[in-house]
């Protein structure tokens, strides 16, 4: 059994070409892919309705930043693994202690990392 098998993970990133490379890497996984998105727009209507156990947020996309999105999902407690060109000082003080990714980041260090953020969900949910 892949280690996320069936997890529904949000993943909102405006690149097509990276957003399809997330979206390969999770199905490897085992995940269920809810997007992927570009549109803040979209992705908060996803947050604030679908069933999630997890979501891939790219900080920039189209509309604007990312951190509403974020922030329904925490209220939800939904775990959320950043990606960003930038470093962790530049997220706001409230996302700064979440997992992120650093753009341009290898499938490797995807893997790994959503593992180690959703994985806690499928020991929550087990």
């Amino acid at each position: 059994m892949p280690p996320l098998a069936d997890l529904r993970i949000l993943v909102v990133e405006d690149e097509v070409f990276i957003a399809w490379e997330i979206e390969q890497r999770l199905q490897r996984l085992g995940c269920e892919v809810v997007g992927p998105v570009g549109h803040l727009k979209h992705a908060l209507e996803l947050a604030r309705t679908r069933t999630l156990d997890g979501a891939l947020l790219d900080v920039n996309i189209k509309g604007g930043v990312v951190y509403p999105v974020a922030e329904e999902l925490l209220a939800r407690n939904v775990p959320v693994l950043l990606s960003t060109g930038y470093g962790p000082n530049t997220l706001p003080p409230a996302f700064r202690d979440l997992p992120y990714l650093r753009k341009p980041f290898g499938a490797g260090q995807l893997e790994i990392l959503a593992q180690e953020a959703f994985a806690r969900r499928r020991r929550n949910t087990d």
